[in-house]
């Protein structure tokens, strides 16, 4: 995947411009961004049955499998993990959601789409976690299509299925929810303005029917609340962790659909 990263510094205009005429309030924030610091939060080590999930910000999350083997989703190289990932996953909406200059030490670098244009498939195995996508079309700054633009990537590990929807612009066909299979933990975008809007999104999360929701890029004011409003009246349940580190495994599931409200580490 480097080689596509090179040829990605001069379509980074274009890649910018991807996430559509709301997009530009998820720009404005990064432009005014510094680097966050590392996160404070250290697991113990985890039993075979467990995954780390910890939110770094944004769309990034760090994925801890018990093999030790680490995930940094919608990798942009300013919510960074505290230790470097082994492998990252990117998405082309703008650069809130990829760098073009990740740690030469980071294994596997994915893109969530391919700069050339195209198809990019992933079905990646390391150590006990598999890597796959489903790539989704966005919307320009013009309203037209931008196909495969986005990748919805899933990680399967410890008996559970990972979900993060990357830069979700549009609500997903039967054949997206047959290729996705059983979803147990679904990463959301909940901003209500650069992706889905929030019927179009309950309505995603409604399809795919997870256990366990997590919101993410809830920059824009209010938005994670109206979200978990919104979940609430549905008949989700909601936890407000005050950890942005959470354990998952097959037992410990909500036995009902949750939205789970991690802080950013």
């Amino acid at each position: 995947m480097r080689s596509a990263l090179a040829g990605l510094a001069g379509l980074v205009g274009t890649l910018a411009l991807a996430g559509g005429p709301a997009a530009a309030s998820c720009q404005l924030l990064a432009d005014g961004w510094i680097q966050a610091p590392p996160p404070l939060v250290r697991q113990a080590a985890l039993a075979m049955d467990q995954v780390g999930i910890t939110y770094i910000g944004h769309a990034t999350f760090e994925i801890e499998t018990p093999k030790g083997v680490r995930i940094a989703t919608d990798y942009n190289n300013v919510h960074r993990p505290g230790r470097l990932p082994r492998v990252v996953t990117m998405n082309g909406a703008h650069s809130t959601h990829f760098t073009l200059n990740p740690d030469a030490g980071i294994e596997h670098v994915l893109l969530g789409w391919n700069p050339n244009g195209g198809a990019m498939d992933h079905d990646l195995t390391v150590e006990d976690v598999r890597i796959r996508n489903l790539q989704t079309n966005i919307r320009g700054w013009d309203g037209e299509t931008r196909l495969l633009g986005n990748s919805i990537f899933v990680f399967e590990v410890a008996d559970l299925c990972i979900a993060h929807l990357g830069h979700l612009h549009h609500r997903l066909t039967p054949e997206d929810l047959a290729r996705l299979g059983t979803i147990d933990i679904v990463f959301a975008p909940v901003d209500n303005a650069s992706t889905l809007r929030l019927d179009s999104l309950v309505e995603v999360i409604r399809a795919v029917s997870p256990r366990i929701v997590i919101p993410m890029h809830a920059y824009t004011y209010g938005s994670r609340e109206s979200f978990v409003a919104r979940m609430a009246s549905e008949g989700f349940g909601v936890e407000m962790s005050e950890s942005p580190l959470y354990i998952a495994s097959r037992t410990t599931l909500p036995a009902g659909q949750t939205v789970l409200v991690l802080p950013e580490g």
